[in-house]
């Protein structure tokens, strides 16, 4: 079987939908759902994995998973595109994802063991000082299995949004390095979390894919050439345990004047204030799901895409982040 599938950070979804979960239509917020619906049109994902979702309330009288299937037909994307989401977040940010029914089914599978659960505290060595740590996921990640329509299974799927890096409070210099290394830490931990269920799921003979916005990327700043190591390539796995490693869809970024190319977001630099492009969203495959092609959809970058640069206006407009967009099939 053959998936088009994508993870797209919508930049705070929420934002475009009313108290009672039904999307705004008009003004700015209206304008920007369009663009974000004819993004979303044009990939024409069988999967897609979304980054920063509409809310979903602890009781459940208003969850991510409707409000995207409202949002849908609304703006007529797809009649067999259903929503799912999973155990919510601490913050006003979900993850959850859209996916036609028509070709594949798609369960929220959690797992069950207390001591690998995504909504608990886990204890992690995120040092290599032989002293666990404990952490809590502030996104538990989105647990998911897809199965075709006659339920033979295909993945099981992680969507991930890891702890951010940004510091947006007013700090002198020492407090800056200890909330960096603090929040890199954290990072890191969360991804050794998610490493550890890719473990699992591998040993018991899953094809495996992890999608989200990591937050990082392979050797691309200060603290990751100072610890020996990035958050990605943990999730990536042991080059010691082949058939344990997950590659990504996307080629190795390269540097450029304008930052890392190719590059699905940019950020302010704190100090020099240059916006600089980055890679942190990502898509890793396990060893038996074949890749046939991927690509963000950077309309700055794919100039020659005319796919891409119909909807260039739009993907510029819509969030500060591009889609990532892959086809892969089983081997």
């Amino acid at each position: 079987m053959k998936l088009r599938i994508a993870v797209y950070n919508v930049n705070w979804m929420r934002k475009l939908f009313h108290t009672d979960g039904t999307p705004i239509t008009t003004g700015d917020i209206g304008k920007r759902s369009q663009q974000l619906a004819s993004i979303t049109k044009t990939i024409n994902p069988d999967f897609i994995g979304i980054i920063e979702g509409p809310d979903t309330l602890v009781d459940g009288s208003k969850t991510a998973s409707i409000q995207l299937e409202k949002w849908a037909s609304h703006y007529a994307l797809n009649n067999n595109f259903k929503g799912i989401h999973g155990h919510p977040s601490s913050g006003q940010q979900e993850l959850c994802a859209l996916y036609d029914s028509s070709k594949i089914k798609v369960a929220f599978t959690p797992t069950t063991d207390s001591k690998n659960q995504f909504n608990e505290p886990f204890l992690v060595d995120t040092t290599n000082k032989l002293i666990k740590e404990q952490y809590k996921h502030y996104r538990p990640p989105l647990e998911l299995t897809i199965n075709n329509l006659a339920d033979e299974h295909f993945s099981k799927i992680i969507i991930a949004h890891t702890k951010s890096k940004g510091i947006f409070a007013p700090v002198d210099y020492a407090k800056f390095e200890q909330i960096s290394e603090r929040d890199r830490m954290r990072l890191y931990a969360e991804c050794m979390s998610i490493r550890k269920k890719c473990n699992d799921y591998i040993e018991e003979g899953h094809n495996v894919i992890v999608m989200g916005d990591i937050n990082d990327g392979i050797g691309m700043d200060f603290y990751e050439n100072r610890f020996n190591k990035s958050a990605l390539e943990i999730l990536l796995g042991d080059v010691w345990e082949q058939e344990m490693i997950l590659t990504s869809v996307l080629p190795k970024p390269k540097w450029t004047s304008n930052g890392w190319e190719p590059s699905s977001s940019r950020y302010r630099d704190r100090i020099t204030e240059d916006y600089i492009n980055v890679l942190i969203d990502h898509i890793l495959i396990s060893n038996k799901l074949k890749l046939a092609e991927a690509k963000v959809w950077n309309p700055y970058l794919e100039k020659e895409d005319n796919i891409i640069q119909s909807i260039s206006k739009d993907l510029k407009a819509a969030s500060d982040h591009f889609p990532v967009v892959a086809e892969i099939e089983t081997t």
